[in-house]
């Protein structure tokens, strides 16, 4: 479903420094697949979501998702694949403080133009899903951390996406929050979602339905 060949990225610091994220990796992941992607600190595992996401392109290589070549997409055409296929879940939630629950959960709806009702029922479904119905109209500065994560994981389901990137999730929540959202990564696999975490998590360690963990060290896979 997703794979990166030769993949090399690199970026230029000031007027003359280039700085090397990724250097010529390899990867597949197979639809339905939970794959966790951990390393130190500026290790590259944000540059390969990065890249998953049409967000930034590569300095060499291919990325092809369902077969077709994102690597090259213009900005207009990038935009409408993330639209289609991804879901984000960053570490800083990225919500919009002073909107309501409600809202931030619509938000990714707002380019498909949608009728209301179609647009209610797909945010009754995920506020369900993720517990957060009942916090619905309440404006997002007033939820606790938790309460944020699961608005952030509605929002990123809304559109039922084929593919769930998870920047570090887990790096603002206690550990028994964090337990909870493990549970609902294993919730999102049984609907048969691809899931990509970035993580240096120790919890997300060996757990029973991530299919592989992948270690990344100085942009280069080690294992």
């Amino acid at each position: 479903m997703i794979e990166l060949k030769n993949v090399t990225k690199s970026y230029l610091v000031g007027k003359t420094q280039r700085v090397t994220a990724l250097k010529d990796v390899n990867l597949n992941i197979k639809e339905g697949e939970v794959i966790v992607l951990k390393g130190a600190s500026g290790s590259g595992k944000s540059s390969i979501l990065s890249l998953i996401a049409a967000l930034s392109k590569p300095t060499s290589g291919e990325i092809i998702v369902d077969e077709k070549k994102i690597s090259k997409l213009s900005d207009n055409f990038a935009s409408l694949y993330r639209r289609d296929n991804i879901g984000f879940i960053f570490q800083k939630y990225n919500l919009v403080p002073n909107l309501s629950a409600r809202d931030n959960i619509l938000l990714p709806l707002v380019p498909l133009n949608l009728s209301a009702k179609e647009a209610q029922e797909k945010l009754r479904s995920v506020m369900e899903m993720f517990e957060i119905a009942h916090k619905a109209e309440t404006i997002v500065k007033n939820l606790s951390g938790g309460e944020q994560q699961r608005v952030a994981i509605a929002r990123a389901n809304v559109n039922n996406p084929k593919i769930i990137i998870a920047d570090e999730p887990t790096a603002n929540l206690d550990e028994k929050l964090s337990l909870a959202f493990i549970e609902i990564l294993r919730e999102l696999k049984s609907l048969n979602k691809t899931i990509v975490i970035a993580t240096h998590d120790p919890l997300f360690f060996g757990l029973d339905f991530v299919d592989r963990e992948i270690e990344i060290h100085n942009g280069s896979i080690v294992r």
